[in-house]
Protein backbone atom coordinates (compact mmCIF):
# COMPACT_ATOMS: atom_id res chain seq x y z
CA UNK A 1 0.00 0.00 0.00
CA UNK A 2 1.47 3.50 -1.01
CA UNK A 3 0.65 6.23 1.37
CA UNK A 4 -0.71 9.38 -0.63
CA UNK A 5 1.38 11.77 1.60
CA UNK A 6 4.42 13.28 0.64
CA UNK A 7 7.99 13.93 2.74
CA UNK A 8 10.50 16.44 1.49
CA UNK A 9 14.42 16.75 2.19
CA UNK A 10 16.38 18.75 0.62
CA UNK A 11 19.99 17.33 -0.60
CA UNK A 12 23.19 19.89 -1.10
CA UNK A 13 26.86 19.12 -1.82
CA UNK A 14 30.01 20.63 -3.39
CA UNK A 15 30.11 17.74 -5.63
CA UNK A 16 28.59 14.57 -7.11
CA UNK A 17 28.54 11.95 -9.37
CA UNK A 18 25.65 9.58 -10.69
CA UNK A 19 27.71 7.28 -12.58
CA UNK A 20 26.22 6.38 -16.00
CA UNK A 21 26.79 2.62 -16.24
CA UNK A 22 27.02 2.08 -19.70
CA UNK A 23 30.41 3.73 -19.55
CA UNK A 24 33.00 1.24 -18.03
CA UNK A 25 36.13 3.05 -17.62
CA UNK A 26 35.90 6.93 -17.23
CA UNK A 27 33.20 7.78 -14.97
CA UNK A 28 30.58 10.32 -16.16
CA UNK A 29 27.75 11.71 -14.38
CA UNK A 30 24.42 12.06 -15.43
CA UNK A 31 23.08 15.52 -15.20
CA UNK A 32 21.25 15.15 -11.69
CA UNK A 33 20.54 12.72 -8.94
CA UNK A 34 19.02 9.25 -9.82
CA UNK A 35 16.06 7.89 -8.38
CA UNK A 36 18.21 5.01 -7.09
CA UNK A 37 20.60 7.57 -5.45
CA UNK A 38 17.42 9.62 -3.91
CA UNK A 39 16.42 6.12 -2.02
CA UNK A 40 19.56 5.96 -1.03
CA UNK A 41 20.49 9.28 0.73
CA UNK A 42 16.36 8.52 2.07
CA UNK A 43 17.40 5.00 3.66
CA UNK A 44 20.48 6.94 5.03
CA UNK A 45 18.23 8.75 7.21
CA UNK A 46 15.14 6.79 7.89
CA UNK A 47 15.72 2.74 6.98
CA UNK A 48 12.95 0.42 8.34
CA UNK A 49 12.58 -3.31 7.03
CA UNK A 50 9.06 -3.17 7.46
CA UNK A 51 8.58 -0.26 4.29
CA UNK A 52 10.29 1.33 1.01
CA UNK A 53 10.87 4.30 0.48
CA UNK A 54 8.97 5.16 -2.86
CA UNK A 55 10.27 8.56 -4.53
CA UNK A 56 8.06 10.75 -6.71
CA UNK A 57 9.93 13.82 -7.98
CA UNK A 58 13.83 14.79 -7.41
CA UNK A 59 13.73 18.74 -7.97
CA UNK A 60 17.03 20.33 -9.47
CA UNK A 61 17.21 24.04 -7.80
CA UNK A 62 21.03 24.68 -8.97
CA UNK A 63 22.01 24.97 -12.59
CA UNK A 64 23.91 22.15 -14.02
CA UNK A 65 27.82 22.36 -13.95
CA UNK A 66 30.32 19.83 -14.91
CA UNK A 67 33.96 19.33 -14.10
CA UNK A 68 36.64 16.73 -15.03
CA UNK A 69 39.01 15.21 -11.92
CA UNK A 70 41.65 12.85 -12.60
CA UNK A 71 42.14 10.35 -9.70
CA UNK A 72 43.91 7.60 -8.14
CA UNK A 73 41.54 4.48 -8.20
CA UNK A 74 42.47 0.90 -7.50
CA UNK A 75 41.58 -1.51 -10.80
CA UNK A 76 41.62 -4.59 -8.30
CA UNK A 77 38.43 -5.95 -7.59
CA UNK A 78 38.14 -6.04 -3.38
CA UNK A 79 38.32 -9.74 -2.28
CA UNK A 80 39.12 -11.62 0.82
CA UNK A 81 42.82 -10.42 0.85
CA UNK A 82 43.12 -7.30 1.82
CA UNK A 83 44.58 -4.84 -1.70
CA UNK A 84 47.83 -2.97 -1.10
CA UNK A 85 47.66 0.03 -2.74
CA UNK A 86 51.54 1.02 -2.69
CA UNK A 87 52.37 -2.65 -4.44
CA UNK A 88 54.63 -2.26 -7.54
CA UNK A 89 55.28 -4.54 -9.88
CA UNK A 90 58.91 -5.72 -11.05
CA UNK A 91 58.81 -2.68 -14.19
CA UNK A 92 58.24 -0.20 -11.11
CA UNK A 93 54.96 0.44 -12.27
CA UNK A 94 51.76 0.24 -9.62
CA UNK A 95 49.99 -3.01 -9.50
CA UNK A 96 46.87 -1.80 -8.21
CA UNK A 97 46.74 2.35 -8.55
CA UNK A 98 45.76 3.83 -11.75
CA UNK A 99 44.50 7.38 -12.53
CA UNK A 100 41.24 7.67 -14.37
CA UNK A 101 39.40 10.65 -15.47
CA UNK A 102 35.97 11.60 -14.01
CA UNK A 103 33.18 14.26 -15.04
CA UNK A 104 31.50 15.26 -12.31
CA UNK A 105 28.64 17.67 -11.27
CA UNK A 106 29.90 20.44 -8.81
CA UNK A 107 27.80 22.60 -6.14
CA UNK A 108 24.53 20.86 -6.57
CA UNK A 109 21.02 21.13 -4.81
CA UNK A 110 18.35 19.13 -4.70
CA UNK A 111 14.55 18.19 -3.28
CA UNK A 112 13.73 15.07 -2.89
CA UNK A 113 10.27 14.36 -2.70
CA UNK A 114 9.33 10.42 -1.87
CA UNK A 115 5.72 8.41 0.03
CA UNK A 116 6.34 5.33 2.11
CA UNK A 117 5.34 1.97 0.44
CA UNK A 118 4.49 -1.03 2.62
CA UNK A 119 3.13 -4.29 1.81
CA UNK A 120 1.21 -4.99 5.03
CA UNK A 121 0.01 -2.13 7.21
CA UNK A 122 -0.71 -3.29 10.85
CA UNK A 123 -1.48 -1.50 14.28
CA UNK A 124 2.17 -1.83 15.00
CA UNK A 125 3.36 -0.47 11.46
CA UNK A 126 1.38 2.72 10.68
CA UNK A 127 2.33 5.31 8.00
CA UNK A 128 1.44 7.91 10.64
CA UNK A 129 4.60 6.83 12.82
CA UNK A 130 7.01 7.80 9.86
CA UNK A 131 5.62 10.22 8.37
CA UNK A 132 3.05 12.25 10.97
CA UNK A 133 0.21 11.86 12.79
CA UNK A 134 -0.50 15.57 13.63
CA UNK A 135 0.77 19.34 13.50
CA UNK A 136 2.16 19.05 17.33
CA UNK A 137 3.63 15.56 16.91
CA UNK A 138 5.95 15.02 13.74
CA UNK A 139 6.85 11.53 12.33
CA UNK A 140 10.37 9.83 12.66
CA UNK A 141 11.35 11.14 9.35
CA UNK A 142 10.79 14.81 9.34
CA UNK A 143 11.99 14.47 13.27
CA UNK A 144 15.72 12.90 12.42
CA UNK A 145 15.63 15.30 9.23
CA UNK A 146 15.38 18.84 11.68
CA UNK A 147 17.61 17.12 13.88
CA UNK A 148 19.92 15.69 11.38
CA UNK A 149 20.35 12.45 12.61
CA UNK A 150 21.07 9.49 9.66
CA UNK A 151 22.40 5.52 10.16
CA UNK A 152 25.09 6.92 7.98
CA UNK A 153 26.02 9.86 6.04
CA UNK A 154 24.48 10.66 2.99
CA UNK A 155 26.64 10.95 0.05
CA UNK A 156 25.59 12.06 -3.34
CA UNK A 157 26.78 8.93 -6.32
CA UNK A 158 30.19 8.30 -4.47
CA UNK A 159 31.13 7.85 -0.75
CA UNK A 160 33.42 11.02 -1.05
CA UNK A 161 30.98 13.05 -2.36
CA UNK A 162 29.01 13.86 1.23
CA UNK A 163 25.75 14.91 1.42
CA UNK A 164 24.43 18.11 3.73
CA UNK A 165 20.59 17.25 4.25
CA UNK A 166 17.92 19.47 5.37
CA UNK A 167 14.35 19.99 5.42
CA UNK A 168 13.06 22.63 2.82
CA UNK A 169 12.50 26.53 3.43
CA UNK A 170 9.88 26.83 1.05
CA UNK A 171 10.87 29.36 -1.37
CA UNK A 172 13.20 26.92 -3.38
CA UNK A 173 12.36 26.88 -7.47
CA UNK A 174 13.45 24.15 -9.70
CA UNK A 175 15.73 25.58 -12.49
CA UNK A 176 13.54 26.78 -15.62
CA UNK A 177 14.93 24.71 -17.96
CA UNK A 178 14.70 21.12 -19.82
CA UNK A 179 17.39 18.71 -20.06
CA UNK A 180 16.81 15.20 -22.19
CA UNK A 181 18.73 13.10 -20.53
CA UNK A 182 18.17 9.76 -22.06
CA UNK A 183 18.20 5.87 -20.72
CA UNK A 184 19.09 6.66 -17.44
CA UNK A 185 19.21 3.67 -14.07
CA UNK A 186 16.14 3.59 -12.16
CA UNK A 187 17.52 1.24 -9.68
CA UNK A 188 18.69 -2.51 -9.16
CA UNK A 189 15.33 -4.81 -8.74
CA UNK A 190 16.37 -8.31 -7.62
CA UNK A 191 13.52 -11.53 -7.64
CA UNK A 192 12.42 -13.87 -5.29
CA UNK A 193 15.60 -15.81 -5.82
CA UNK A 194 18.08 -12.44 -5.42
CA UNK A 195 19.20 -12.15 -8.81
CA UNK A 196 19.62 -8.69 -10.08
CA UNK A 197 18.51 -6.76 -12.95
CA UNK A 198 18.98 -3.17 -13.57
CA UNK A 199 16.31 -1.58 -14.35
CA UNK A 200 16.34 1.83 -17.05
CA UNK A 201 13.99 4.46 -17.82
CA UNK A 202 13.56 7.79 -20.27
CA UNK A 203 14.27 10.16 -18.31
CA UNK A 204 13.54 13.66 -19.31
CA UNK A 205 14.17 17.23 -16.76
CA UNK A 206 11.09 19.17 -17.64
CA UNK A 207 12.00 22.54 -16.04
CA UNK A 208 14.19 21.36 -13.26
CA UNK A 209 12.08 18.38 -12.31
CA UNK A 210 12.72 14.93 -12.67
CA UNK A 211 9.42 12.79 -12.05
CA UNK A 212 10.04 9.04 -11.24
CA UNK A 213 6.64 8.60 -11.04
CA UNK A 214 6.93 5.69 -13.66
CA UNK A 215 6.11 1.86 -14.31
CA UNK A 216 9.60 1.36 -12.85
CA UNK A 217 9.02 2.52 -9.98
CA UNK A 218 6.11 0.54 -9.32
CA UNK A 219 7.74 -3.00 -10.14
CA UNK A 220 10.71 -1.51 -7.69
CA UNK A 221 7.77 -1.97 -4.93
CA UNK A 222 8.36 -5.80 -5.13
CA UNK A 223 12.18 -5.89 -5.68
CA UNK A 224 13.08 -8.88 -3.07
CA UNK A 225 15.74 -6.26 -1.71
CA UNK A 226 18.60 -8.09 0.91
CA UNK A 227 17.36 -7.10 4.54
CA UNK A 228 19.02 -8.32 7.87
CA UNK A 229 17.02 -10.85 9.85
CA UNK A 230 14.89 -9.43 12.49
CA UNK A 231 17.06 -11.32 15.06
CA UNK A 232 19.95 -10.29 13.58
CA UNK A 233 22.25 -7.52 15.64
CA UNK A 234 22.25 -5.07 12.90
CA UNK A 235 18.52 -5.18 12.96
CA UNK A 236 18.35 -5.60 16.92
CA UNK A 237 20.85 -2.31 17.09
CA UNK A 238 18.00 -0.49 14.38
CA UNK A 239 15.21 -1.63 16.50
CA UNK A 240 16.30 -0.44 19.85
CA UNK A 241 17.26 2.82 18.26
CA UNK A 242 13.81 3.75 17.39
CA UNK A 243 11.86 2.39 20.63
CA UNK A 244 14.47 4.47 22.48
CA UNK A 245 13.33 7.60 19.98
CA UNK A 246 9.41 6.84 19.63
CA UNK A 247 9.97 6.69 23.48
CA UNK A 248 11.13 10.37 23.75
CA UNK A 249 8.85 11.88 21.40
Amino acid sequence: MLDDRVVRVKVTGDYACFTRPDLKVERMTYPCMTPSAARGVLDSILWKPEFQWYVRRILVLNPVRFMSVKRNEIKSKQGKSPIVVDEVLASGKPKNRVQRNSVILREVSYIIEASIFMKGVTDRFKFDKYVGMTEKKEGMFPRRVQKGQCWRRPYLGTREFSAEFMSPEGNEQPIQETIPVGSMLFDIFYDDKGKPQPLFFEAVIRDGVLNCEVPENDQMMHSSHLRPPIGSEVSSAIYEFNRQEEGAV
